[in-house]
């Protein structure tokens, strides 16, 4: 029996108690099997995909099943509880909203959701004067297509229509996300995609050598792309599968091209904002640069869906009243889990405690591609986000095989990650909660090297 690529055999594996992690049954535990069976039979094949771990409940950094086990959690759920997991004080946001009497208003005004845009502005340069609040990532990035596009036709007609976006780039699973998603076998369903968004390579130094913005402009000459055909360049702050970030001569470079030729620089913040990456609230900062529009989610709330594009006031005032809105735009719950978690990340400096524990993270994770130099192709990343490029010995081919069983290792022994995403799915993803310690981080890594150990034995 299997799920996913993870087994759903229970096994026996050995007792663990310590202060972060309590492996006391087998796993996965054998009593929630009828709930992953019964998950399997009602759910697409689709949702299968993640450790057969059955979440019962989660607090800080720590995430409980109902069978006494206890797992360090190393994936925040996504890059969502940056502020931690169950916080008391976002509880009792939630409900006293919901105790207030107002659930949803749809886009009729609500006194809450006037604090939350206000907010991210305040949060926000001088250059981003609005803010559009939305419930998914997906929904935030079709929307700055949408604006980007919009904005293109307005100023060089129908030719500028075009949308460049990155190699190995994930913006989300709608279809104009997945047109912009640097996967091509995530758009093989598409058939016709849509032949002006066009994809550059990445210039993580990697899986692309090529950091120079030249190398960028000589992409674009050589698939007959020119800058009055586009309107705009879409990049995640750092790409998600991998943690990789591009230079910050580049993304200067990318900044000011975009201005010589009156295109939209979006910026995908859907993983890095809300002091994920360390020292700044948001992810661009790192670069120096102000995108025009950032899409946010995730972390925007540590709990609710919810999401948010920001940005400069002409490109999001180009629709006329009730033209572009959304059905729980605001929703009353998600705001109030938004603004607390906010409060959190502000008042408790998660922010800093991001840089200053992280830096102990990236530290020991680069120690650990050192001392396994030929299965590590590349650790990247900034503060509490990273990326460890499994690959097959002495070669750069991702090892997703290997990479899943290192997951599957440090899940037996209480370190929780989701499966290995990237190129290939040969990465492992670190992303705790920001409110992590040292001391957890520490553990942590004593865990990932165990498991890195035990899998290359096998």
């Amino acid at each position: 029996m299997s799920g996913g690529s993870f087994n759903l055999v229970p096994k026996n594996v050995p007792k663990v108690d310590s202060k972060y992690r309590k492996i006391g049954t087998k796993i996965p535990v054998p009593e929630s099997i009828p709930i992953l069976d019964e998950l399997r039979k009602y759910e697409p094949v689709s949702m299968t995909g993640q450790p057969p771990i059955v979440w019962d409940r989660a607090e800080g950094v720590s995430v409980f099943d109902k069978w006494g086990n206890k797992w360090l959690d190393w994936s925040s759920g996504v890059l969502v509880t940056n502020a931690g997991h169950g916080r008391r004080e976002i509880v009792e946001a939630i409900c006293e909203q919901a105790q207030h009497g107002l659930l949803h208003n749809y886009c009729f005004p609500s006194e809450i959701r006037a604090r939350l845009a206000k907010r991210l502005v305040e949060l926000s340069p001088p250059e981003h004067e609005k803010a559009f609040i939305l419930t998914t990532g997906s929904e935030a990035t079709e929307c700055a297509l949408k604006l980007a596009r919009t904005h293109g036709r307005s100023v060089g007609g129908d030719r500028k229509i075009g949308m460049i976006s990155f190699s190995n780039a994930f913006h989300g699973r709608t279809l104009g996300a997945q047109q912009m998603g640097g996967s091509p076998a995530l758009k093989e369903w598409i058939v016709n995609t849509d032949p002006s968004i066009v994809q550059v390579d990445f210039p993580d130094g990697f899986r692309c050598k090529e950091t120079s913005f030249d190398h960028f402009l000589g992409q674009m000459e050589g698939q007959g792309v020119t800058p009055d055909g586009i309107c705009g360049v879409i990049t995640e702050t750092f790409q998600g599968g991998g943690a990789s970030f591009a230079p910050v001569e580049y993304m200067q470079s990318l900044r000011n091209w975009c201005n010589d030729n009156n295109i939209v620089l979006i910026c995908d913040e859907i993983q890095a904002a809300f002091g994920r990456t360390g020292t700044h609230f948001f992810g661009y900062q790192h670069y120096g640069i102000v995108p025009d529009l950032i899409t946010l989610g995730k972390g925007i709330s540590s709990s609710m869906p919810i999401s948010a594009v920001v940005g400069r006031k002409d490109l999001l005032d180009q629709y006329p009243p009730g033209s572009m809105t959304s059905t729980h735009t605001g929703n009353p719950l998600c705001c109030a889990a938004a603004l607390t978690s906010i409060d959190l990340i502000e008042t408790e400096h998660l922010v800093s405690n991001a840089g200053r524990v992280g830096e102990v993270l990236q530290t020991e994770l680069q120690n650990i591609m050192h001392d396994y130099k030929d299965i590590v192709g590349a650790c990247h990343g900034k503060g509490l986000v990273a990326g460890l490029q499994v690959v097959e010995a002495g070669t750069e081919s991702p090892d997703s095989q290997l990479a899943l069983d290192v997951v599957q290792g440090c899940i037996e022994k209480g370190l929780l990650f989701f499966a290995p995403v990237g190129f290939g799915g040969g990465t492992v993803k670190i992303a705790p909660p920001l409110v992590i310690t040292e001391e957890a981080v520490l553990e942590g890594i004593g865990v990932l090297r165990e498991s890195i150990a035990e899998a290359l034995a096998k």
